[in-house]
């Protein structure tokens, strides 16, 4: 029997899957996945709502999350921060997010992206929900608006982990968990790969972020959930412990942070 896993996170409204969802689908199950979040942020309200119709037409294999992208937090204005407010409350949404700071890339001001964070963890704290946290290139900042907006008293998880284990730890102090992309698999992520190492096995959570970010073989292709397991078995490789045992530890923990099951 292959043992169960979870995808705390991919984006399974984008239209790299319209052609073949279902066949990815029972990919994905047959792969051992037992559970997914599909994540709903961009810079309109239309993907959030993607993101929940496909959660509730899948309601016995998904979860969603709402939010917006700091790619897109020029986008928010107050009319869809209203209808954000109305979707996070539905009961299959069980995070705020993807919602954070991109200094990296910096498709929006980064003072916009501070300010659209900071609402989102008010959101967040209001539904009494957690919040999944997009970092990149912008760890401090993130770090200290996490303690600065008390986002401890909800939790949540660092999506697509990509600092170290100080980075980690500090985020643990808060209640949020890291969640492990197919870039643990790339030989030269060291402080990545090294974070998974050490991470506590109750704080540990493996992910997609399917259609990118694809883990080694498949680098380079579209990804998508089912490929969790290559993740997955790399993380087993580099703690020294059984494929079966992380599946196990990282499946419990998702289900705790999304509070389903």
């Amino acid at each position: 029997m292959t043992a169960p896993l979870f995808d705390s996170h991919c984006h399974l409204d984008f239209e790299h899957f319209v052609d073949d969802f279902d066949d990815v689908v029972t990919r994905a199950k047959a792969a051992g996945i037992v559970m997914l979040a599909t994540i709903g942020s961009g810079g309109d309200v239309a993907t959030a709502e993607g993101a929940v119709r496909i959660a509730h037409a899948n309601a016995d294999f998904m979860v969603a999350t709402v939010g917006i992208h700091p790619h897109d937090a020029k986008a928010a204005d107050d009319a869809v921060m209203v209808e954000m407010e109305r979707l996070v409350q539905d009961p299959i949404v069980r995070a705020v997010g993807e919602v954070g700071l991109d200094f990296h890339y910096d498709h929006s001001p980064r003072e916009i992206q501070r300010e659209l964070f900071r609402t989102f963890i008010a959101l967040a704290k209001k539904v009494k929900k957690p919040i999944t946290v997009h970092t990149r290139n912008a760890a401090e900042e993130t770090l200290s608006i996490l303690r600065e907006e008390n986002a401890r008293d909800v939790g949540g998880i660092i999506h697509c982990f990509s600092e170290n284990p100080a980075f980690a730890k500090a985020a643990l102090d808060m209640g949020f968990v890291s969640s492990f992309s197919g870039i643990v698999t790339f030989k030269n992520a060291i402080d990545i790969r090294e974070s998974a190492r050490v991470q506590p096995l109750d704080a540990i959570l493996v992910e997609t972020d399917a259609p990118f970010l694809a883990p080694v073989p498949f680098r380079g292709k579209r990804n998508e959930p089912a490929y969790v397991a290559k993740t997955a078995a790399v993380i087993a490789e580099l703690r020294g412990i059984s494929y079966e045992a992380i599946c196990e530890a990282t499946t419990a923990n998702a289900k705790r942070v999304y509070a389903c099951g």
